[in-house]
C-alpha cells in the first residue's frame, strides 16, 4: 500500500467514524454531561473533545505519537493567528457596529457554543485533520484535498433554513468558506490558529451585532464579509511575496504532486 493510499484512506475512515458516532450519540451525550455539570456550553466543548476521538486517533496511526499534535497545525502560533485574524475582520466589526444593534442578550453560553466550539473544532477536524493530513502528506494537491470536506461542509450547514433558495445560498457560502479556511490554512504553514481565529472572530461579529441569523446572511452582512474575506486573501498573498516564502497551492499543487513535500 502506497503512503497517499495509507493516508488518505485512515483520514477518510478516521473522519467517517467520527462522523457516525457524532450524529448518533453527540445529543445524548451532551445531556448526559450537563445533568452532572449544569453548564450548557462546558457540556458542549467537553463533548465536541469526546467526539474527537476518532480524529485523534486517525492522526496518530498516521504519525504516530511524536508528530500527530504537531500535524493537526498546533505547533503555529496563537499570537499570529489572533493578531493577524482580527486585523483581516475589523471591516466585520467596524460595519456590524455602524449598521447593527449590539446584542444585548449574549451570554456564555452562546460564546461557548456558537463562536469558540464551532470556529475551533469545525477548522480542527475539517480543516487540521480531514484536508491538512491528506493535502500534507501525501500527494494529493489541493483541489482533490479540499472538494470532499467543502462540499461535506456546506452540507452540515443545511439546517439553518428549510426554504429551497435560502439553502443553496447557505450551500454555496459555507463550500466557499471551507475552500478559503483550507487556503489560508495551507499559506499560513499550517497553522491551525489562522483559520480558527479567522473563523471565530468572524462568529463573534455576527453574533455581538445580530447580523445574521443564519450563514446567508444579508446583503449588508455580506458586503462587509466580503471585504474581510478579500483583506485576508489579499494580505496573505502580499505578506508571502513581501517575504519571499513559495506558495503551498499553485500549478503544481492542484491536482496531484510529483513528490511529498511533507515527510
Amino acid at each position: 500500500m502506497s503512503k497517499t493510499t495509507k493516508i488518505v484512506l485512515v483520514t477518510y475512515l478516521a473522519f467517517g467514524i467520527y462522523c457516525f458516532l457524532d450524529g448518533l450519540y453527540f445529543k445524548s451525550l451532551r445531556n448526559y454531561i450537563n445533568q452532572n455539570i449544569k453548564n450548557g456550553g462546558i457540556s458542549h466543548l467537553i463533548t465536541y473533545l469526546i467526539s474527537g476521538i476518532p480524529i485523534y486517533l486517525g492522526a496518530i496511526l498516521i504519525h504516530r505519537y511524536k508528530k500527530w499534535v504537531d500535524s493537526l497545525g498546533f505547533s503555529g502560533s496563537i499570537f499570529k493567528g489572533i493578531y493577524f485574524s482580527f486585523l483581516f475582520t475589523l471591516p466585520m466589526f467596524i460595519g456590524f457596529a455602524v449598521l447593527f444593534n449590539f446584542n444585548n442578550t449574549i451570554d456564555l453560553d452562546d460564546l461557548l457554543i456558537k463562536v469558540f466550539a464551532a470556529a475551533f473544532f469545525e477548522e480542527l477536524f475539517f480543516r487540521g485533520f480531514l484536508f491538512g493530513q491528506v493535502f500534507r502528506y501525501s500527494r494529493f494537491g489541493f483541489i482533490p484535498s479540499v472538494l470532499f470536506g467543502a462540499l461535506f461542509f456546506g452540507f452540515i450547514h443545511l439546517y439553518q433554513s428549510t426554504e429551497l433558495v435560502e439553502s443553496i445560498g447557505i450551500f454555496a457560502i459555507t463550500f466557499l468558506g471551507g475552500i478559503l479556511f483550507a487556503w489560508i490554512f495551507a499559506e499560513w504553514d499550517y497553522n491551525i490558529w489562522i483559520p480558527v481565529s479567522l473563523h471565530l472572530f468572524m462568529n463573534l461579529a455576527a453574533l455581538m451585532f445580530s447580523a445574521s441569523e443564519n450563514a446567508l446572511g444579508g446583503i449588508y452582512f455580506n458586503i462587509f464579509r466580503t471585504f474581510s474575506v478579500v483583506l485576508a486573501i489579499a494580505f496573505t498573498i502580499v505578506y508571502k511575496r513581501r517575504k519571499g516564502l513559495s506558495f503551498e497551492i499553485n500549478k503544481n499543487t492542484l491536482w496531484m504532486k510529483k513528490q511529498f513535500t511533507n515527510e
